[in-house]
């Protein structure tokens, strides 16, 4: 048997030890990275290979799945078809199927296995989303998310000259210059900048949610679910070295993460607090948990174990935090709501029922919608125009005293 068809045969043999797992853990990539590790007889390149092989069968499942006990193999040839082209795949998909045309859209794709695309996202969505199944947001929902940073230096030459050395190519945001898309497959945490917390690794639609709003220098911010901080950076460098940014979470262990990002960088102007130390920030950030749907090109396995009592849950708990966290803000300061979801329930739904519940906070305006079409409840990021992750931010404002 050839290199090819061996490896074949072993991916199989790994789809079918996550098959039983597929449609209820969301925990699913860790299962995965706990599967690979026990063959120590993987090389790197081999793991990446599997990797990527296992990740477009849940980006396709529903036209991978039915094949599975009928025909394994032609199933394994069909995902070997669809995945990206890679370092680690080319020589695998040149001899699994590299007699199989090369079709640019999922439209053409779907036509030539008897599919449906619209099949591939889960038909709840429709209601909460319209907008992802058109052409384009389903092109982007099926395409690897790209790599994005976020410079976090006035001296972003150093990193160009760094990456440059490295053999490293990037490329900046049209809409957003301190926003690099890394081209390639490269590891940027082994680089010296990112040591010295010049670079940080931020999704651009990610960026965009604080760009959005206008966050003025030597202002005083409350970020509320700060997690591991990528939010809390990015408002440091916007407040700048006359702001402040109080971070919060209910994880320990996302704040340590914070807390070695934030010494890496040298932010002075970050701290982490166990509760609000001022009813009367300039500015709070709600970036609330939620269902993740914004996040599928990077967690497609998302979309197959969301549901809709999924939202519901999401959606009261996310009003349970933006309530909470509102009388932080002080008189005409800035109320903050954003999720990396796309579903109406926890975007629009969620901030209707604050509205009608806090008649003393109203929708403010954007500084920058950078293209979309902000609603009455906020601006929804899709991923097919920016190459992102989909993300909705609400701005709201606090009735002067």
């Amino acid at each position: 048997m050839s290199r090819a068809g061996s490896q074949l045969q072993i991916f199989l043999r790994l789809l079918a030890a996550l098959q039983p797992h597929w449609h209820r853990d969301q925990a699913l990539p860790a299962r995965l990275q706990t599967l690979l590790a026990r063959h120590k007889e993987f090389g790197s390149r081999d793991r990446r290979l599997y990797r990527e092989l296992l990740y477009t069968t849940l980006r396709y499942l529903p036209w991978i799945e039915p094949l599975l006990a009928a025909d394994a193999t032609r199933a394994g040839r069909i995902i070997a078809w669809l995945a990206a082209e890679t370092r680690d795949s080319a020589a695998y998909r040149q001899e699994i199927c590299g007699d199989w045309p090369t079709l640019p859209t999922v439209a053409a794709r779907a036509a030539f296995l008897g599919a449906t695309p619209e099949t591939l996202l889960p038909a709840w969505l429709r209601a909460e989303c319209p907008a992802a199944f058109t052409a384009a947001e389903l092109e982007a929902q099926l395409a690897r998310a790209p790599l994005w940073l976020r410079l976090q230096t006035d001296a972003p030459d150093e990193v160009a000259r760094e990456f440059a050395a490295h053999q490293w190519s990037c490329r900046p945001a049209a809409i957003l210059p301190d926003a690099w898309q890394v081209l390639g497959e490269v590891d940027v945490t082994r680089s010296a900048a990112y040591a010295r917390g010049a670079i940080e690794i931020q999704d651009l639609g990610s960026q965009l949610v604080l760009a959005s709003i206008g966050v003025a220098p030597g202002t005083r911010w409350f970020d509320a679910c700060a997690g591991a901080g990528g939010k809390t950076l990015q408002l440091a460098r916007l407040v700048g070295p006359h702001g402040a940014v109080d971070a919060h979470d209910i994880r320990p262990a996302a704040l340590a993460e914070l807390r070695a990002r934030v010494s890496r960088a040298g932010l002075s102007q970050v701290r982490t607090v166990a509760v609000p130390a001022s009813p009367a920030y300039d500015g709070v950030l709600v970036d609330a948990p939620c269902s993740g749907s914004g996040t599928w090109r990077r967690a497609p396995h998302l979309k197959w174990t969301t549901s809709r009592g999924t939202l519901a849950d999401r959606a009261a708990l996310q009003l349970t935090l933006l309530e909470r966290y509102a009388g932080q803000v002080r008189p005409g300061g800035q109320l903050v709501y954003a999720t990396c979801s796309l579903a109406r329930t926890e975007n629009a739904g969620v901030v209707t029922a604050f509205l009608a519940r806090h008649p003393e906070f109203s929708p403010a305006a954007f500084a920058n919608a950078f293209g979309f079409h902000p609603d009455a409840t906020g601006l929804t990021i899709l991923p097919s125009r920016h190459d992102t992750d989909g993300f909705f931010v609400a701005h709201l404002r606090r009735q002067p005293a």
